[in-house]
């Protein structure tokens, strides 16, 4: 059952290269500027991936100017994690540290086991298939987590 809408989001992931851009891209295409979203990763080591830009195109969902970040340089250039509402885990280290780094605020991590489709699939339509059912499951999870589309 969806919850009320946040006034801000945090999507997290390892290397906010495939899953957390994707999360973030799809939330402000549902829900327009009636949130904050952005996205971070553990560490900033990889350009946001083609076939990530490639299947969020299909559904209109623009990420080939992404530029990845990571929870520190995030802080360095002034967006404190304090200041979301949510922030939504989506891998095992990018969980970890979210805990560490909300540890002394009120604020509400969720870890959702969004499958990681990076070195699935033999081929280019495999791969394409892999990062498609990743960003079918992170929309499922959004509409679940939060509703529908304000009108």
């Amino acid at each position: 059952m969806p919850q009320t809408l946040p006034t801000s989001v945090l999507f997290c992931c390892d290397h906010n290269a495939v899953r957390s851009p994707m999360a973030e891209g799809l939330m402000k295409k549902i829900y327009g500027q009636t949130l904050y979203v952005q996205s971070a990763g553990v560490r900033n080591d990889m350009d946001v991936d083609g076939f990530a830009v490639a299947v969020c195109h299909e559904l209109g969902v623009e990420l080939s100017r992404h530029q990845a970040r990571s929870f520190e340089e995030m802080q360095d250039w002034g967006d404190d994690i304090s200041s979301y509402d949510v922030v939504i885990a989506l891998s095992p280290a990018s969980q970890r540290m979210a805990l560490e780094l909300t540890r002394f605020f009120h604020l509400e991590v969720e870890y959702w086991p969004i499958m990681d489709p990076t070195g699935m699939g033999e081929g280019r339509e495999a791969k394409l298939d892999a990062y498609r059912q990743t960003r079918d499951q992170i929309a499922q999870r959004i509409a679940e987590r939060f509703g529908p589309a304000p009108r």
